[in-house]
């Protein structure tokens, strides 16, 4: 990174020097003498400090310590805020317009209890290397230290789940704090940064000087890769028989699809997408094999398992790839290609270690694997012929519900059909996140968002609300489990009032579906305290289509196979309001395959799909 102004975005050479009214109205501006920088309220600063780091939204909800801040939000029209019901919602609403944007999400929130709140959003984007900026206020610089109402150290929570946390005390360190913020969390390895202004430097005034030099001697993000390395990569691939890319969510973040698509194409190598990584390669391509991990597809498992190169594109070798790391594939040597220093060798030591930006380094792998082969593909042609032998042999399917209700994987199917791989498909955790990952046909990046690393239940209806407001003009499911849509379903209160008509699919099985398989696999069947009630009981607590028209949303139940494709239909044509689809499915619909945690890969071979049968660890 430099220190120089232009590290600070800057829309135009006008915005470079504020005008006289950056708050859009006036609020909190003072005119000084022709020539002189205008004062601004530390208020004003972050209002027109956002504008001119190119934020049009943020997602937040005021509290005392951020009234300030709020009173000005109010007199401007430049930055839309979106209202939210609970501070969850709001970081996982940034997190959302962020993963289906590319840009930087904002989420603000009060001091105390309105900060904590922002935790498990901040940690799943941490988790998830999603660029958000997170804004709290905080108690007067005076009354810190003092256990003050609603006082709580933010910036010591947040320490180990953000790239960085700033304290701001003084009006005139507003525009260095937020654009050094924006810089980082936009930059490298993308994450969560989070800047706390106590209350006294939202009132006090300062000048506003733009653009501020950013001091940030001890980050210095890596983006361009060691020559050498990528030589000795290229060289390595082009001698390769049985090669892998392993593809990860950092091709996603680097907006590198295109060049991975070129680099696939001209080695002839299998492709492989992680969770975090479906739609950074076609699904419909030829070489790609599907999904790795404990429920990916048994060619990607394979293919990594028994493969002799894996070049790891901005992976981490996560445990719910590799199974029993130790184990994981023995043969293969490893190039490994990530902007996180800190990933490289993590969990598996690299052959070939590459620190650099996926974009920028698989575009130098191209040139240069063309360079060492002559511009041929690899050989491999046995290697393909095995693999195409498992795609045929263990194809992705499911077997038919015997209780008479639907199959949860049929309706996740069809909604992605019908609505076609422009949509964006924000999914809670659990099985229907798998179903989603599997079943949903991705064709480009940016079109799948989950809570990957972290797992976070409630994180689809408030993600699918902020991809909604990035992009306006693409239909946006949140396809969630009945367990997930209970811990925010409140948001749809925001997309109402907001005009923000999302869909919400909710994939009703009554029960905390993947722990209540994990029981029926691995505790004998011993289903503790996985029901929930909501579709298989006369009572139906709560009944969503009632809660959804008590929302102002159209609230659809489903409940036979023969009504699926009408109710999907409804709702893609519903634009006026949110809808909610209850699909009410089969408790003992299962995720397969299933690689048991702490497993080597290899059980995989044993997988069938519809009745895997596992030996013992």
């Amino acid at each position: 990174m430099t220190t120089e102004s232009s590290a600070v975005p800057s829309p135009s050479s006008a915005a470079a020097t504020p005008p006289a009214s950056p708050a859009g109205t006036g609020a909190g501006v003072s005119v000084p003498p022709a020539g002189e920088p205008p004062i601004l309220t530390g208020s004003g600063a972050i209002l027109r400090t956002l504008e001119l780091l190119g934020v049009t939204d943020v997602f937040g909800i005021p509290g005392g310590a951020v009234i300030p801040l709020y009173d000005e939000l109010m007199a401007q029209d430049g930055i839309r805020h979106v209202l939210v019901r609970h501070e969850q919602g709001a970081g996982h609403a940034a997190e959302g317009y962020a993963a289906a944007s590319g840009r930087v999400g904002v989420a603000i929130a009060t001091s105390g209890p309105g900060a904590t709140n922002l935790v498990t959003a901040i940690a799943d984007a941490y988790m998830d290397s999603v660029p958000i900026l997170a804004i709290t206020g905080q108690v007067f610089s005076t009354l810190m230290g003092t256990d003050a109402f609603q006082e709580a150290d933010i910036v010591g929570i947040t320490m180990p789940i953000t790239k960085h946390s700033i304290l701001v005390k003084r009006p005139e360190d507003v525009p260095a704090a937020l654009a050094s913020a924006y810089h980082i969390a936009s930059t490298g390895r993308p994450g969560p940064v989070l800047v706390d202004i106590t209350k006294d430097a939202q009132q006090n005034s300062a000048p506003f000087i733009w653009p501020p030099k950013l001091d940030l001697p001890g980050y210095r993000p890596i983006t361009k890769a060691h020559g050498k390395q990528v030589v000795a990569a290229a060289q390595l691939l082009a001698a390769a028989k049985k090669p892998v890319l392993y593809v990860g969510g950092g091709v996603i973040r680097a907006g590198a699809s295109a060049e991975l698509l070129a680099l696939a194409e001209i080695t002839g190598a299998p492709v492989v997408t992680t969770l975090m990584a479906r739609g950074a390669f076609p699904d419909s391509h030829r070489q790609h094999l599907g999904m790795p991990g404990m429920h990916g597809t048994v060619p990607a498992v394979l293919a990594l398992q028994e493969s002799d190169l894996i070049i790891s594109l901005g992976a981490r070798f996560d445990d719910r790839v590799t199974g029993k790391a130790s184990e994981f594939a023995p043969n293969a040597k490893i190039v490994h290609v990530d902007v996180d220093p800190a990933e490289i060798s993590k969990i598996r030591t690299a052959d070939v270690p590459i620190v650099g930006d996926a974009k920028d380094v698989i575009a130098d792998l191209t040139v240069a694997f063309t360079e060492t082969s002559g511009g041929s593909p690899a050989d491999t042609a046995d290697w393909w012929i095995y693999l195409d032998g498992l795609r045929e042999e263990f194809p992705l399917g499911y077997s038919e519900p015997t209780d008479g209700l639907l199959a949860p994987q049929y309706v996740i199917k069809r909604i992605g059909e019908l609505t076609g791989p422009e949509g964006v498909y924000a999914a809670g955790v659990g099985q229907h996140q798998m179903w989603a990952a599997q079943f949903i046909k991705y064709e480009r990046p940016n079109s799948w968002l989950n809570s990957g690393g972290a797992g976070t239940m409630g994180y689809s209806v408030p993600a699918a609300m902020g991809a909604k407001v990035a992009e306006p003009e693409r239909v946006v499911w949140a396809i969630d489990g009945d367990g997930c849509f209970q811990m925010t379903n409140q948001e749809l209160a925001t997309c109402t009032i907001n005009d923000i008509p999302i869909k919400v699919a909710i994939i009703n099985n009554s029960s905390l579906g993947m722990v209540r398989q994990w029981q029926t696999l691995f505790y004998d069947g011993r289903h503790s305290f996985t029901d929930l009630n909501t579709g298989h009981d006369t009572r139906m607590v709560p009944d969503f289509v009632k809660l959804a028209e008590a929302y102002g949303a159209l609230g659809i139940r489903v409940t036979s196979a023969d009504q699926v494709d009408d109710a999907i239909k409804l709702a893609l044509a519903t634009n006026d309001r949110p809808v909610v689809l209850d699909f009410v499915v089969s408790r003992d619909a299962m995720v397969w395959p299933m690689v048991p945690q702490g497993v080597s890969n290899s059980y995989v071979q044993y997988a069938k799909n519809h009745a895997p049968t596992w030996g013992d660890e």
